[in-house]
């Protein structure tokens, strides 16, 4: 199934990551979300990309090495358009967000974190609607041996050759997730063939976006603009 991915939600628009960009991307037309999980240093599980909250924050401390009171404290800005919000924990993008009838790429940042992401993504039911993806294939491979039935997304930058697919199938993965500009159309023929999923990322501008589409990749992308990718795809059917 093709996804609109609201990558960090409209964060094209609203602070990344946070119930305003998500709420946005919704409204623009997503039928998915994406988002990224870390844990701070009193263990609670919160919604942030960056290891370092300065770009986003001005705080330049890491997210690991603050309680999540302390994070509390600062703000989320987008600093194109001066659009501010709070640093939101897994829990509440559960409880206000991840009850629709969407689809969920929730990316593991940090290492050792899975099992509890999943335990929480169970409680509430998200099985079905979630795919597990990360960058880092240790993390996916440690993912796939806990046995639980999550989809699994692996996210890379380069080429897909042999030993790329080979380690996708090592861990039964669902998804191949590579960057938009390293993908060529034999890759992702040879993708396909081979039975996975394809999403890309990377895809911050629209011609990379509608280059995504135009080639045929099926498992949709991740886009800081869904309100741009919901109205090509409108225009194309």
């Amino acid at each position: 199934m093709f996804v609109n991915y609201a990558h960090r939600g409209a964060s094209e628009y609203y602070p990344e990551n946070t119930l305003s960009s998500f709420y946005r991307g919704i409204d623009m037309g997503a039928n998915g979300i994406e988002n990224d999980i870390q844990r701070t240093k009193d263990g609670v599980l919160v919604v942030f990309h960056d290891d370092n909250l300065k770009r986003v924050t001005g705080k330049d401390a890491l997210v690991h090495d603050l309680t999540y009171a302390e994070l509390m404290e600062l703000t989320v800005t987008n600093e194109k358009t001066g659009r501010s919000d709070k640093i939101l924990t897994l829990d509440d993008f559960i409880k206000y967000i991840a009850w629709r009838d969407l689809t969920y790429a929730i990316e593991i940042k940090e290492r050792g974190i899975v099992s509890e992401v999943m335990d929480k993504l169970d409680e509430a039911g998200l099985r079905e609607r979630t795919i597990i993806t990360s960058f880092d294939y240790e993390e996916l491979s440690d993912a796939y041996k806990l046995g639980r039935g999550y989809r699994l997304g692996w996210l890379y930058w380069g080429k897909t050759d042999s030993k790329r697919i080979e380690k996708l199938k090592s861990i039964d993965a669902y998804q191949a997730c590579p960057k938009i500009a390293d993908l060529t159309e034999e890759e992702l023929k040879t993708l396909h063939a081979e039975g996975f999923s394809v999403r890309v990322w990377g895809v911050d501008n629209t011609e990379l976006m509608k280059r995504a589409v135009d080639m045929g990749v099926d498992g949709g992308m991740t886009v800081n603009f869904p309100d741009k990718l919901t109205e090509y795809l409108k225009d194309r059917s």
